[in-house]
């Protein structure tokens, strides 16, 4: 008796293609007559598309059997096509894969996904000589708006350039791409952190209390001094919180219990505590705000800025250590060590330019609905999406969504 690996070796090998209207048995009949003729089957890949199969077999037939005639004679039982191609072996063994193998993923989101979108992401991806190996839909049959597209990308290419190229074009054409790199941390992530005010929540609290206080113009005229590099987030907080001096802490409270939910977070929030992810909000706002939001969906953590209050009234001072973007990425850190996971593991998620550090530390920094600066130094950004898009960037179809809905 011949051993299966010598045998495989003096096969003749054949890459065998199927299509046609897709029902059960398809692939059962036809690997059944493999198995009867003694063929290998090296490689198979399957996919169904509006009801369309397609099926690929490498196979290896023996000389003297009749493989191929009763696959074709099978397949036309089937009402199916079937071609086929000699596939050469080459004569040199495959080298192992190496650990940074090139190998991204791109996702790509937007309302409705057309033509033109994916026809400027597959010819970004042509012109940095990156291959396509596999395109998948990640959003609802009725509508294309997600796509998981697996490429790879030579060696020697830069992921960073076809990064910001990928970030451009989606840009200009009013959709959200993703570029990361194939791994199992991509797939096994387990802790998110997110910004509490612009991002989890629609508001500025800040700007909501200081338009209650009548010192709205005020706060903003600080605000822009801060972007504009004028001052440091810490003294232009404490110059904000100044302002409030007086404010009923009621106000806060009552602000605090209404907070607008940011579109897809509750979905987001939902989703992932019950696939067992922690879930943290790490704030440059308030405290009694945060704690609220806690409170309402379920957050593991939340850590923001104290304000005291003496009497009822805001006193115009913060208490304890301000929440800026150091303190931020340094909690971050201090939670996924509570929480036993590696950095890689962890997704943050911010809006302003003191979330930077954060979304760095982070193994997938996400800006939402970010200032350009932060889009171009976060790992992705979503600008036309929800926060529920993140569930496509982390591989989750909506077909897979209704499990856990």
């Amino acid at each position: 008796m011949t051993e299966p690996g010598a045998q495989t070796l003096s096969l003749d090998r054949v890459l065998v293609t199927v299509t046609g209207p897709d029902r059960p048995g398809v692939t059962s009949t036809l690997t059944g007559i493999l198995a009867e003729q003694g063929a290998a089957l090296f490689d198979i890949e399957q996919v169904v598309v509006q009801g369309q199969l397609t099926l690929c077999l490498l196979v290896g037939i023996p000389g003297n059997r009749d493989v191929l005639k009763e696959l074709l004679f099978a397949a036309k039982q089937l009402g199916m096509d079937l071609d086929f191609k000699p596939v050469v072996p080459s004569d040199k063994t495959p080298a192992p894969e190496p650990i940074d193998s090139g190998r991204y993923v791109i996702t790509a989101i937007a309302p409705v996904l057309g033509p033109q979108h994916l026809h400027a992401i597959a010819s970004t991806l042509a012109s940095e000589g990156a291959n396509i190996e596999k395109i998948g839909r990640l959003s609802e049959e009725d509508t294309l708006s997600s796509v998981e597209i697996q490429a790879r990308l030579p060696a020697g290419r830069d992921a960073d350039i076809l990064k910001k190229t990928l970030l451009g074009i989606a840009t200009a054409a009013g959709f959200d791409v993703s570029l990361q790199r194939e791994s199992l941390y991509r797939r096994s992530k387990r802790l998110v952190v997110m910004d509490m005010d612009s991002t989890l929540i629609r508001i500025e609290v800040i700007d909501e209390l200081a338009r209650a206080a009548g010192v709205g113009a005020e706060v903003s005229k600080i605000t822009e001094r801060a972007m504009q590099g004028e001052m440091d987030y810490d003294e232009s907080l404490r110059q904000r919180v100044s302002l409030l001096k007086g404010l009923d802490v009621a106000v806060l409270d009552k602000i605090a219990a209404d907070l607008p939910l940011t579109d897809g977070a509750e979905t987001l929030v939902r989703v992932l505590k019950r696939l067992g992810y922690s879930i943290a909000v790490i704030s440059g706002g308030f405290s009694r705000a945060a704690e609220a939001l806690k409170r309402r969906l379920d957050l593991d953590y939340a850590y923001s800025n104290n304000l005291e209050v003496a009497a009822g009234k805001l006193t115009g001072r913060v208490v304890g250590p301000i929440v800026n973007a150091q303190r931020k990425a340094e909690l971050l850190e201090t939670i996924a060590q509570a929480e036993g996971v590696l950095l890689d593991q962890v997704i943050a998620v911010g809006d302003g330019a003191n979330d930077a550090l954060m979304l760095d530390r982070a193994g997938l920094g996400i800006a939402f609905h970010a200032k350009p600066k932060l889009r171009e130094s976060a790992d992705t950004s979503l600008s036309s999406s929800g926060l529920d898009a993140i569930l496509y960037l982390l591989g989750i179809s909506a077909r897979e969504l209704q499990e856990v809905q």
